[in-house]
């Protein structure tokens, strides 16, 4: 397209926007867009919100969450097909792009208490008369476990946590050759058999306490929403803080007839067989258990005193399963841009659930569908997107981010020439809004959400999420944090979809829900059912709808803005933040020469780099759309906006892990969900790594410098774009 060709499409594109009379106090500016432009855009905004549906999304519910649908399996196809059809009915341009994956299927799971008492525990959860729904189950396991037949001394190795193997170190207890029996809590299920492993471990199984998941917190379903004697948290313990994604195929989308690594070679798969139980079976082997009485803090709320072991309770596993490559069936809508459709913003949830998933996933991707609904009505008013948006209910997410790391690998090339953001949503509650991602997007997801009011008390959801975030700050920095006018976002480690696109892509993305207030305890289980979700969670649906308003708008709000709303102070305040955390971190390593000062000097010049940006932007809001839009300098602009995150990446990846290429954010090597920020750098420090530390310094500070002269770029083009 020639460049007149080009700004006279850019002019009909945005023309709604150019038309409008300049915004008044009542129509206070908005980011990314001249002041003569966003009064269209409210309306537009407020005309979208007036769309989502509490009784679609219970309708959307009902019909997804209406039986078991596990990835790999025929009932995942069935979510799938249906979630395609809905889109279509919205009028919107969907497919399903298959891809597949090491799947392993459960054949015998079996564990028996040999020793000094016999008893075959049940690893079964009870149909409850009051939820039929809870009947139709998948089978009790952990997927990506090891096969294995072995017996062995039980030791409790309490959340089974790094420290807590450790402490038994340091009270003489060993755990090799024995079985570990740990709870979930303190850290990702994953950890708990690989540390176990690491010590020498047989074998290990996985219980919820009741003081942490159960009668301790409040009843249990039906009469209260905790997790019931025999319910139990089915979940992957594949090594994610290695990589996400088919475990044989690292790096590159897995597809029927690809290339595959051989199952052994795998870095992901347990070693050993770990197995998920309920309290009800764990407590027989507690009672069973001799040996020193375990640490106060050690202790649950089962009727028995807490002993370590090792035995006299010996157990018998026997696991065996199914390894084969199974489909993967993620549901994609796209919706073209006009005039910039080589620039890409992307919004996804799973589909897939252990069980039913009423919660976990299927709020959250009802919330999806009702966005995309929303959209399919303001296309149907003759609205086109200048920018394209793609919609995604990825398949496999359970399993390890299956769906979205295969589709992200596939396509990254595309990917990082093209994707603005990538916005992530999972199940969803009633609360308040939690959000994390990349900081370059806090301000701008703090002005959404002062535009999106809470349910219940009609307040933005802007005021009860910056509260719970000023608490959540450690209390020395909870001062500054009060200080600080603006919603402080979380970095983010992993755990969502969001993970191949933020720290293997290293693309700008938001990750939000709305929780808080909806109580735990069938979280993975066959009791996460429609009944379960509407008496105890978001009963009338007011957070689900409430979370389409808000995914709507961003949505909205990106793929219309003339210029990305990309924001870069609150980044370099953030890392001046970690750079200070890692300073004092250093300080308690008498060995540690690792030097900061390269990272904090990269800091303050992204800080200057950032504020330089800021003055620029000032006279944004002057500029007259009509003119701004003919300029070639705002597509460089944009560009250089689009890209930023990617400097904050390096082709190299990060040392034993190469596939995350985020160098400030990563989930810990022992955390699996939990983010490690400047991990390099913080890890190296942690685990006495210090010639890693250092090197993590080097890579940081070119990271950041690089992210400086990019802003530095982004300052001289968006002067001469408003110029």
């Amino acid at each position: 397209m020639s460049r007149h060709l080009r700004t006279l499409a850019l002019l009909a594109a945005f023309a709604p926007l150019a038309l409008q009379v300049p915004a008044t106090a009542q129509s206070p500016g908005l980011r990314g867009f001249p002041d003569d432009a966003v009064v269209a855009q409210r309306q537009r905004e407020e005309q979208f919100r007036k769309f989502p549906d509490s009784a679609r999304l219970k309708e959307y519910m009902e019909a997804m969450a209406g039986d078991s649908h596990v990835a790999g399996q025929p009932s995942s196809k069935r979510v799938a097909d249906w979630a395609l059809a809905k889109f279509k009915s919205f009028g919107l341009d969907a497919r399903i792009e298959e891809f597949e994956a090491m799947m392993p299927w459960p054949l015998e799971t079996s564990v028996e208490l040999v020793a000094p008492v016999k008893y075959s525990l049940k690893l079964k959860e009870p149909v409850l008369p009051e939820d039929p729904d809870s009947g139709d189950q998948t089978p009790l396991y952990n997927a990506y476990s090891a096969d294995g037949d072995v017996t062995g001394e039980v030791v409790y190795v309490n959340y089974g946590m790094p420290a807590d193997f450790e402490r038994l170190k340091q009270l003489g207890i060993s755990v090799k050759g024995k079985i570990v029996l740990a709870r979930y809590g303190a850290g990702w299920r994953g950890i708990k058999p690989k540390v176990a492993y690491e010590n020498g471990a047989i074998g290990c199984l996985i219980y919820s306490d009741p003081k942490d998941d159960g009668y301790y917190a409040g009843d249990v379903y039906p009469n209260g929403p905790y997790r019931p004697e025999f319910g139990a948290q089915r979940g992957s313990v594949m090594d994610m803080p290695v990589h996400p994604g088919d475990p044989i195929t690292p790096g590159w989308g897995s597809e029927a007839g690809g290339k595959k690594n051989r199952r052994e070679d795998s870095q992901t798969i347990l070693k050993i067989p770990v197995l998920p139980i309920s309290y009800g079976d764990a407590l027989p082997i507690l009672k069973q258990l001799k040996g020193p009485v375990a640490p106060a803090e050690w202790r649950g709320a089962l009727p028995v005193t807490y002993h370590l072991g090792p035995g006299p309770a010996q157990l018998h596993m026997k696991l065996s399963f199914e390894w084969k490559n199974r489909p993967l069936y993620n549901v994609m809508v796209t919706i073209p841009g006009t005039t910039r459709a080589d620039e890409w913003v992307i919004f996804g949830n799973h589909h897939d659930a252990w069980v039913m998933g009423a919660d976990d996933p299927i709020s959250g991707a009802s919330s999806l569908l009702e966005t995309a609904r929303g959209l399919g009505e303001l296309l149907k008013t003759g609205w086109r997107p200048s920018r394209t948006i793609k919609l995604a209910l990825w398949d496999g997410e359970e399993w390890g981010l299956l769906g979205s790391t295969e589709w992200a690998e596939k396509h990254h090339a595309e990917l990082k020439q093209k994707a603005a953001v990538y916005i992530n949503t999972d199940g969803t509650g009633k609360g308040w809004l939690n959000a994390g991602g990349s900081h370059g997007l806090q301000q701008f997801l703090g002005e959404v959400a002062k535009d999106i009011m809470d349910p219940r008390t009609g307040k933005p959801v802007f005021e009860e999420a910056r509260r719970r975030a000023v608490l959540g700050e450690a209390e020395a920095d909870r001062k500054a944090a009060e200080s600080d006018p603006s919603l402080r976002i979380a970095p983010l480690g992993s755990g969502s979809d969001f993970t191949p696109f933020l720290q293997h892509l290293t693309l700008s993305a938001l990750n939000v829900g709305f929780g808080g207030e909806s109580p735990g305890g069938v979280y993975h289980s066959a009791y996460d059912t429609v009944k379960w979700y509407q008496t105890y969670s978001d009963t009338d649906y007011s957070y689900g709808r409430t979370l389409s308003q808000l995914t709507g708008t961003l949505i909205l709000r990106l793929a219309d803005a003339p210029v990305l709303p990309f924001q870069f102070t609150d980044t370099a305040d953030t890392l001046l933040r970690y750079v200070v955390e890692i300073e004092k971190l250093a300080e308690t390593k008498k060995d540690s020469k690792v030097d900061m000062r390269p990272v904090r000097a990269a800091v303050e010049k992204l800080r200057d780099a950032s504020r330089a940006f800021e003055k620029a932007y000032g006279s944004l809001g002057k500029a007259s759309t009509a003119t701004l839009l003919g300029r070639k300098e705002l597509q460089a602009l944009n560009q250089l906006l689009i890209t930023s995150e990617r400097k904050l990446g390096n082709t190299e990846g990060l040392p034993r892990r190469e596939w995350f290429k985020h160098q400030i954010y990563a989930p810990g090597f022992y955390t699996g969900y939990g983010v490690k920020t400047m991990p390099q750098i913080r890890e190296g420090l942690e685990e006495g790594r210090f010639t890693e530390a250092q090197g993590g310094v080097r890579t940081v500070s070119s990271a950041v410098n690089a992210l400086a002269a990019q802003v530095e770029e982004a300052t001289k083009a968006l002067q001469q774009a408003v110029k």
